[in-house]
């Protein structure tokens, strides 16, 4: 079995597992756009010491291009456990991140999360790019 074989997926609304992507879906090449992935946006996944999201990975695509960009990583570290047990720690995060970026070709944005119990978990969306990149160069020096 491969590492593909191991995402699952799912419709975001009705499994509490399924990252949901969260931008635009069309954006102007070389410009700046937010993209939020959250897992349990519509049914909430727990968050407790025993049954949590450990991290959320998003990647990209360009649909013309051979390999996949890592847009970054976010790891989940609190949920609430404490030296006085299980679920009773002062802290607990939220698997939700926003993170900013620019692309300049259309292709897809891919989110993979991993929970403790569950495994991995997969979504995708589709991104159009209108237009082409800016690209600024600094003029040369006169001599």
């Amino acid at each position: 079995m491969g590492f593909g074989d191991q995402l699952q997926t799912s419709d975001w609304k009705t499994e509490k597992h399924v990252p949901a992507i969260d931008c635009r879906g069309e954006v102007n090449a070389g410009e700046m756009f937010e993209i939020k992935v959250e897992v349990g946006k519509e049914i909430p996944h727990p968050n407790t010491t025993e049954h949590h999201i450990e991290w959320i990975q998003i990647f990209y695509k360009p649909n013309d291009d051979k390999f996949t960009y890592d847009l970054g990583y976010f790891s989940f570290n609190s949920h609430g456990a404490s030296a006085n047990g299980p679920n009773v720690g002062p802290a607990y995060t939220h698997p939700a991140v926003t993170i900013s970026c620019k692309i300049d070709k259309p292709g897809k944005i891919y989110a993979i999360e991993q929970c403790n119990m569950h495994g991995l978990w997969q979504s995708e969306m589709e991104i159009q790019v209108m237009g082409t990149a800016q690209t600024s160069q600094a003029a040369p020096a006169a001599g």
